[in-house]
């Protein structure tokens, strides 16, 4: 039994990174932990293995480890398991040979310092996106990417020196397009229509709010009411949108599944993986930072990862099929009148509506 005591400290350990996420309290060191529930997970299991193989499991008091533990694993499970490949797809894949109505996405967070921008550059070169969305992007990052022009001549740039510059580069025109500080004065979004060959329009937003940390914010509040404002303002749009970025939460945190639940918007992750983005220096602590969430018009032809060298992300390329009038996958998580009243209070914080979010028809 002289196991007992590490293997209850350990127990006790994984109920409390357990149980601290259940708190809404939205300080940093709160919803630090919604983010490496894989990472908890292997811790669970191999204190639930242990406890397991080593305690005399007839004493109830071990018998109550392995019970809490299992309590533990099964929580996270229950946020993980949609993003395996055993869940079923949120979204329905492609089925057309030559589908006539795409869109390609490449987006980016660059990591400012990197001067490495050959290897992006190569990278739009091998995949020929539509558009390409960097976020970190400064002065120095524009410049090395000025030869993209004239093959993306619609664009929208906002260097910034503070890891929040973001650019846009597209094959398509670009309608009423603007950049918005919607929580903070130096972290913008961007939001514009996007008119594909058809003359089809898809209303897009670009995000990258900062995120809740000892060296940015100390909560998540602006983070959050960004994301829910954006989630609002689309929530009983008809036309076909997509809402990309880094957007500094994960896939299965309470505040991007609020964001979904209000929006609308499906995940095409869902039923294919986790894609995680972040850290792509470090293949043990890594989580999905970087997203794209779409309204139901859009089947899915291809998601994927890429290697950005010199930088901490991960770059995500969705392409995805316009199929409007079609079946296109699950039903939307619908929000609750407490969903609603919960995603009203957070904007009220940081005084943001859906009013201020660019909605171009």
């Amino acid at each position: 039994m002289e196991m007992f005591t590490p293997l209850v400290l350990a127990t006790v350990i994984n109920a409390v990174i357990t149980l601290l996420p259940l708190w809404h309290y939205e300080a940093w060191w709160i919803r630090i932990f919604d983010f490496p529930r894989m990472q908890f997970i292997t811790a669970i299991i191999i204190t639930l293995l242990l406890a397991i193989t080593l305690l005399d499991l007839s004493r109830g008091t071990s018998l109550l480890l392995v019970i809490i533990n299992s309590g533990c694993l099964l929580y996270h499970g229950w946020w993980i398991w949609p993003y395996s490949r055993l869940y079923p797809v949120e979204v329905k894949a492609s089925t057309t040979a030559q589908p006539t109505e795409t869109i390609k996405i490449l987006a980016s967070n660059v990591l400012m310092p990197n001067r490495h921008a050959e290897c992006l550059l190569a990278l739009m070169a091998e995949h020929q996106p539509d558009l390409l969305v960097t976020l970190e992007s400064d002065l120095w990052w524009q410049t090395q990417l000025t030869p993209l022009e004239k093959e993306y001549p619609y664009t929208l740039q906002c260097p910034l020196d503070n890891l929040y510059g973001m650019h846009v580069y597209s094959r398509f025109p670009l309608e009423a397009a603007e950049i918005k500080y919607l929580v903070e004065p130096d972290v913008p979004s961007m939001h514009c229509l996007v008119v594909l060959p058809s003359g089809n329009k898809i209303r897009t937003h670009f995000l990258h709010p900062a995120p809740p940390s000892p060296t940015e914010n100390d909560s998540s509040s602006e983070r959050d009411a960004e994301l829910l404002a954006v989630a609002n303002s689309i929530a009983d749009a008809t036309q076909p949108i997509i809402v990309a970025g880094d957007l500094n939460d994960v896939a299965w945190s309470n505040t991007t599944r609020l964001f979904r639940k209000v929006s609308g918007l499906r995940d095409p992750r869902i039923g294919r993986g986790m894609f995680n983005t972040f850290h792509a220096g470090y293949w043990f602590i890594r989580w999905p930072l970087d997203h794209l969430f779409h309204s139901h018009h859009f089947r899915v032809i291809t998601l994927k990862r890429l290697k950005l060298t010199g930088s901490d992300h991960f770059a995500l390329l969705s392409h995805l099929e316009l199929s409007a009038q079609q079946d296109n996958g699950q039903a939307r998580l619908n929000a609750s009148p407490d969903d609603k009243v919960l995603a009203r209070q957070k904007m009220a914080e940081q005084g943001v509506s859906k009013k201020d979010i660019p909605s171009p028809h």
